[in-house]
C-alpha cells in the first residue's frame, strides 16, 4: 500500500502533520472494471490519485468510443476542462478493471490549503504537463506516437488492447499493429 508520502512525492515535500491531514482529507475508493468514475456531463469534482488498476476517459457518439486518456497506477486523474472551469464533462472516465483510487474533493483541497500552505503545491498536479497535448501540437507519424508513449508511459502497451492505444493516439489499429511488429 502507499503511503502519504510517497502519493505526494511528486507534488512537493510535506511535513507529518501535512501527511496526516492529507490521509484525513482523502477518500479510498473501489471500481469494478467497467464502473463509472465520471459520467458525460457530470461536473467533476475531486481530482483522483490511481493505487491499482487503470481507467480510460473516452468521448461517444453512439456508435463509437473515441479515447481521450489512458490512465496508469501512480497517476493522478481527473477531466481538467470540468474540473478546472467547474462544467458538464464532455467525456466519461471508466475503470478499464478493477481498480483502487484515493479521491481528493476540490473542496478538500481547499481545506487542505486553509490548514498548510505545503499544499499550495497541490497546484502541480493541475498543471502536469499532458500527454494529450504534446502528442498532439508536434506533428508526429506514428511511430513517433508510438515511440512518445513507450517513453513517457510505458505500461500502457502492457495494460491497454492494441484498438484503444490507437484510438488515443489517432491512429488506425492496422497502422498501430505494423509500427509495433517493426519493432
Amino acid at each position: 500500500m502507499m503511503s502519504a508520502q510517497e502519493i505526494l512525492a511528486s507534488v512537493g515535500t510535506f511535513s507529518s502533520r501535512d501527511l496526516l491531514l492529507f490521509e484525513e482529507y482523502t477518500v479510498r475508493r473501489s471500481f469494478p472494471k467497467n464502473d463509472v468514475l465520471l459520467h458525460l456531463g457530470e461536473i467533476c469534482q475531486s481530482v483522483y490519485f490511481i493505487l491499482s488498476g487503470s481507467f480510460f476517459q473516452f468521448q461517444s457518439n453512439n456508435i463509437t468510443e473515441t479515447i481521450i486518456d489512458l490512465h496508469l497506477p501512480k497517476e493522478w486523474m481527473y477531466n481538467h476542462p470540468s474540473l478546472i472551469e467547474q462544467k458538464p464533462s464532455g467525456t466519461t472516465i471508466k475503470a478499464f478493471e478493477q481498480s483502487e483510487v484515493l479521491e481528493l474533493s476540490l473542496n478538500n483541497v481547499h481545506n487542505l490549503i486553509a490548514k498548510s500552505q505545503s499544499f499550495l503545491s497541490l497546484g502541480r498536479i493541475f498543471d502536469q504537463p499532458n500527454n494529450r497535448t504534446y502528442l498532439f501540437d508536434h506533428s508526429l507519424n506514428p511511430i513517433q506516437k508510438y515511440n512518445y508513449i513507450k517513453t513517457a508511459k510505458p505500461l500502457i502497451v502492457q495494460v491497454f488492447p492494441v484498438k484503444m492505444i490507437a484510438s488515443y493516439l489517432k491512429i488506425a489499429p492496422e497502422t498501430l499493429s505494423r509500427v509495433r511488429a517493426n519493432k
